[in-house]
Formats: structure tokens, sequence, C-alpha cells
């Protein structure tokens, strides 16, 4: 089964319904699987209290003004579930509040991301769970008792759960990714997916989870590094979207057909001719020569007698005359 390629749009829209909808036509064009949003509703998760992680934008007084600028009205999230459906991709998103998950559900969505704040929300987990839709569970700010809790709670309501290591640093240097988590995930909870959620800003995280098993790779991405939000150090652009689409597609063909070394040499036998050395004359020499090393070479193409025959040659002497650069063969010699 090929890997899910997810596109994390999250807020790199500004809270633009057409810089949204452009999001996942390029997504669409890229190759990936999915594209991914964030729903908020500032009401129904927030207080003008909660603090900034990153003071980022001017234009919002509060983190709270800032959820509200991000929010979509129910026709602009049918008009994003759509233009997904028009290019191909599947629809995801996370739901930050109860009020996103029955706004979502009635959109139409294809798994739930459960973002790694809300691991310990039972509330929420709860109501995605009836859904019986698929729920992809974060593990970023979670130890490994919390992520079993929240992975018990779900399958409870037999949600099919995929996990997936991911560290909340943005970016994420390479020594926090935690590759290591994968294998230790699928011993944990063989029952479930396992995948990866990056933040490294680089496709070389996700091309090695789904050589170690991934069903899930997740990336932030962004029309240019140079654009405007708090994810954009921790996301990929378009072209390196499309990037990471043909690697995990060539990794999936390579690692679905193992080689047999020794009928892999047999088919390129041909090759081998081609490049490997056989033994030839170093030089003209006369019958009677009794060779020595001196008087024989090792040359390309390799039709002739191998390297390996070169020592059953020596000290024997030519039965006739050989031309520099013809092959010397045990026939040749008495």
């Amino acid at each position: 089964m090929s890997a899910l390629i997810v596109a994390e749009v999250a807020q790199a829209h500004d809270g633009s319904l057409g810089t949204a909808l452009a999001y996942i036509d390029a997504i669409g064009r890229a190759g990936a699987d999915v594209v991914k949003f964030q729903t908020h509703i500032a009401e129904a998760e927030s207080t003008p209290a909660e603090p900034w992680r990153v003071r980022f934008s001017p234009q919002d007084e509060t983190r709270f003004d800032y959820w509200r600028r991000m929010e979509f009205s129910e026709a602009q999230w049918r008009l994003l579930k759509e233009r997904a459906d028009a290019a191909g991709v599947r629809f995801v998103s996370s739901p930050f509040s109860i009020q996103a998950v029955e706004l979502l559900e009635r959109v139409g969505i294809d798994a739930w991301k459960i973002a790694s704040g809300e691991v310990g929300n039972l509330p929420l987990l709860d109501r995605v769970a009836r859904s019986g839709r698929p729920v992809w569970l974060s593990t970023g700010m979670s130890d490994r008792g919390a992520v079993r809790s929240a992975v018990e709670h779900l399958q409870e309501f037999g949600a099919p759960v995929t996990v997936l290591q991911c560290t909340s640093l943005y970016p994420t240097p390479p020594e926090k990714v935690g590759l290591n988590q994968l294998q230790e995930l699928k011993a944990a909870f063989p029952d479930c997916g396992v995948g990866l959620s990056d933040h490294s800003g680089t496709i070389f995280p996700a091309l090695a989870a789904v050589a170690l098993g991934a069903s899930v790779v997740e990336v932030h991405v962004c029309f240019s590094r140079d654009t405007f939000g708090p994810d954009v150090s921790a996301s990929i652009t378009l072209p390196e979207l499309a990037q990471l689409v043909q690697g995990v597609r060539f990794l999936e063909r390579a690692l679905a057909h193992p080689i047999d070394k020794d009928r892999m040499a047999e088919e390129l036998a041909p090759m081998r001719a081609l490049f490997g050395k056989s033994v030839v004359a170093a030089r003209d020499l006369a019958a009677g020569t009794r060779l020595s090393a001196s008087d024989l070479a090792l040359k390309k193409p390799g039709t002739g007698l191998s390297p390996d025959s070169l020592p059953a040659l020596l000290d024997r002497t030519l039965r006739h005359a050989v031309r520099r650069d013809e092959h010397v063969t045990l026939e040749d010699v008495e």
C-alpha cells in the first residue's frame, strides 16, 4: 500500500479564501494525496487571554484576533472541499473544538488529524471517534502514557488510528526528528498505523520515514520561503513537495521489489563482460616466450580470461606468437 503524502496548509493562507484555493490546486499538481487544513473557531477554542507562541502578526492585536481572522465560514469550507475533490486530493483538517468537528462533518472530510495539543481533549476524541472516519494522532507534545491513553480511548469506538511521530519545534532540527520512534510506535501500538508529521522544513525525514515503513507522512507547505506566516521556516515549498512525491514513489517501488544478488549478477553478465577486464599481451610476444608478469596486462573488455586467471599463466611458455593487446588464453601456453 502506498504511503499517504499529506500537504499541510495550516495558516499559510493567512485568512484568504483565494489563497487557500490556490494551495489546493498547487498541491494537487504536485501529486500529493491529501490537502490538510486547520479549522479554527476562535470563540469555541480560545480566550482573549491566550498568549502568542511567537508574536509574528502586526495586524492582530491578540492571538485570539489572529484565530478569528483565520476562520472560514461553512460556505467557504464547502468551497475548499469541492476544490479538493476537483483537484483529486483527499480533504483533511484538524478541528480544535467540538463546533469545528460538527462543521467539518457537515462539509465532508476524509480523516481527522488530532493536533498535538488536543491529545488529552477526551470530549474532542470522543466526537471524532464516533464518526467512524480514520484518525491521525499527532504525538508532538505528549509522552508515551498520554499517547496510549488517547489511542485506547479512540479504539473504544472502533476508530482506525494512525499514530504520528511529531516534534513540536519549528523548525525541527535533525537530532530532534525522532525517526527511531517509528519502530517504537509500531511495537507499542501493533493495531495502529504509524507515520511522521514533520516540521523540519526539508523533504529528508519524510523520505526516511517511508523507507522505515510509515503509512502517512505529513509536511507543511508554502508557496515560497518569503511568504508570511508562523510556519514558513518549518515548511517545504511546492516544488519541493513535488520532489518529495517523486522520491516517495521511487522508494516504494524499490522497497516492493527486493532483488536476488546472484540472479541480478546473471542478468548483468553482458555488462560485466563490457566493463570487466581480460588478460592480454602487454607487447608483441614471440613463440617460446616464458611468460612473466611484465608480459601480460589486464584490459577491457572482459570477454577473455578473467584477472583471477593471471597466476595460471605465469612461468608458462607460449605455443605461438601473440600480438600486443590480443587475449592470452590457457590454450596459448604449454
